[in-house]
């Protein structure tokens, strides 16, 4: 056991007896100490409950023979700080709350590790941590949020951020705005559709980091405390197996995640966090990989923001475990192992459908006929950027820039309705260094729509976009503006062209002239957490990661 550092012999006898200050004694120092990683806060429906989960977590690896050891760690809330200053603060959280899971349980020499997550950037940063550590452990999903109702009607947090255009566009007034405002979160879990966090729990069970169908079983769902219950047994028999996290993230995962993320129109931050997870699994992962995926993936999914179900919707349907059938039947999975102990053709094998469902579609049959997004290249972005295509069908747009030098000045020209039909929003300097911390830009892309603009505007950004996005959105453009990337020289009235199909990005101006005498601008903050992710982060096409690279050769 590594827990054996801090409990056997002599020279522990301090440690044993802080620890029997906790309610530890001479039987509990036999077993494994299990870490319980929980990112529980009251701020937000998406994790407010996860206190409750703990408890049968706990439970479970009591009653499977170990000792839980409970942390806490941070979440920013995406829905609450968007479109404000504390936006930038999200991705960053994702290496905070990965570092605070390494320092913790490196730092108390525990045995495994659960992570309870729900809002975003929690789920992937759980994954990179159980990467990084590779000590038995899994990630478990508090499950998502079930629709609010206005006027006889499924609505969730897009809606609300809709309702803001609509509202700035007069088609609807204060009062039509606070019904919605009211109705469209009833309590606790993470955002309804598939967003971001209903896209990465869905996409730990593709990995095989979380049991297949517990993260579909929504928050307040009476099976959930059942589902905890198991996580914690089930952590206990990979300890006792040894099974980690690094056996279980093979290329063949990484092949079914981004498929499955393709085959339900699911987040384009599911790009950036697979690729950090892969990085600190020291698994080959490009940023290409996503478009091939989208290319040999059709959208089966009739799910938001471009869709008309949630994810709740999808758990009554047959869930994860259909998607992957549906996809296994077609050659669009690969056999890999998971933490039930079981193989994931195992798992997709025992999907049952629910009759009549009009939720998951078939690949013979599909919603739409290639997934939910593209990656393209360019003048305008030469290490990439990645195309959302949920909720339209346009693979091509061609348009005139309006530059805007960060999201707000962009959102005020939005709700004043300054942004006309065959215009391309460029909005810069919210990159991961630039920012710092890339902002999403769903205020924006939400007031578009809220105007009727979805299908006429194209925006692009060195920022990100939620999953609660849809409309012809590109985002993580590299390099970013802050670091000299095109994107930092385009000028209002150049000539934007996006091509899906043929993956380019280009903008008809002399970007090398406009280049020159160019000095990078100061950083944003001087000092503190912000100044410290600007220094070190990547580009957007490694995952805007702040960590060093895991490779296989560093185990031998």
């Amino acid at each position: 056991m590594n827990s054996a550092a801090i409990k056997d012999g002599a020279s522990r006898a301090p440690a044993r007896a802080m620890l029997r200050a906790t309610g530890m004694n001479d039987e509990d120092f036999k077993k494994p100490l299990i870490a319980v990683v929980n990112t529980w806060t009251n701020v937000t429906p998406c994790n407010m409950h996860l206190n409750l989960l703990a408890e049968p977590v706990r439970a479970g690896i009591r009653e499977a023979g170990g000792v839980p050891v409970d942390f806490n760690t941070i979440v920013v809330s995406d829905g609450i700080s968007m479109g404000t200053e504390g936006m930038r603060a999200s991705l960053m959280s994702r290496e905070v709350v990965t570092d605070s899971i390494e320092l913790a349980v490196r730092g108390h020499s525990l045995d495994a590790v659960v992570v309870l997550v729900g809002c975003d950037k929690t789920i992937p940063a759980a994954a990179m941590a159980l990467a990084r550590l590779d000590l038995p452990g899994l990630v478990f999903y508090g499950g998502s949020i079930m629709p609010g109702k206005c006027d006889d009607k499924d609505v969730t947090i897009q809606d609300v951020f809709e309702a803001v255009g609509a509202h700035a566009a007069g088609a609807i007034d204060d009062a039509q705005l606070a019904d919605v405002e009211k109705h469209a979160c009833p309590g606790a879990g993470a955002c309804g559709g598939q967003f971001t966090a209903n896209t990465m729990a869905m996409s730990m069970s593709f990995l095989g980091l979380s049991p297949m169908g517990t993260n579909d079983v929504p928050a307040i769902h009476a099976d959930k405390m059942k589902e905890a219950d198991r996580c914690g047994r089930l952590v206990m028999q990979l300890w006792k197996d040894n099974v980690t996290p690094r056996s279980i993230l093979t290329e063949a995962a990484f092949f079914n995640a981004a498929n499955a993320v393709s085959a339900t129109a699911g987040s384009t931050n599911a790009v950036l966090h697979l690729l950090a997870i892969a990085r600190e699994a020291g698994v080959a992962l490009d940023i290409d990989a996503f478009d091939e995926a989208s290319r040999r993936t059709p959208v089966i999914a009739d799910l938001k923001p471009g869709g008309k179900y949630m994810a709740a919707d999808m758990f009554e349907a047959g869930g994860t475990r259909l998607v992957g059938k549906r996809l296994m039947d077609a050659g669009l999975l690969k056999d890999s192992p998971t933490v039930t102990g079981r193989r994931l053709f195992e798992e997709c094998a025992e999907a049952e459908e629910t009759f009549g469902q009009k939720v998951i579609l078939s690949v013979d049959a599909p919603l739409k006929p290639r997934g939910g997004f593209g990656i393209v290249y360019g003048t305008l972005a030469p290490e990439g950027c990645v195309v959302k295509l949920a909720g339209h069908g346009k693979l091509k747009f061609e348009g005139t820039a309006r530059v805007f030098d960060g999201e707000e000045a962009a959102f005020d020209a939005v709700q004043r309705r300054e942004i006309k039909k065959g215009d391309v929003i460029v909005i810069r300097n919210e990159g991961p260094a630039g920012g710092p911390g890339m902002r999403e830009m769903l205020a924006v892309t939400a007031a578009i729509v809220g105007q009727g603009l979805g299908d006429d505007v194209a925006l692009i950004t060195d920022g990100r976009f939620s999953g609660a996005t849809y409309g012809f959105m590109v985002g993580h453009v590299s390099p970013e503006a802050a670091r000299g990337g095109p994107i930092a020289f385009v000028h209002d009235g150049d000539k934007i062209i996006i091509d899906v199909e043929t993956r380019k990005i280009d903008v008809d101006a002399d970007i090398d002239a406009r280049r020159k005498n160019w000095i990078a601008p100061q950083p944003r903050y001087p000092n503190g957490a912000f100044a410290k992710y600007a220094a070190l982060v990547s580009s957007a096409s490694e995952g805007a990661v702040t960590s060093f690279p895991f490779t296989k050769k560093d185990e031998g």
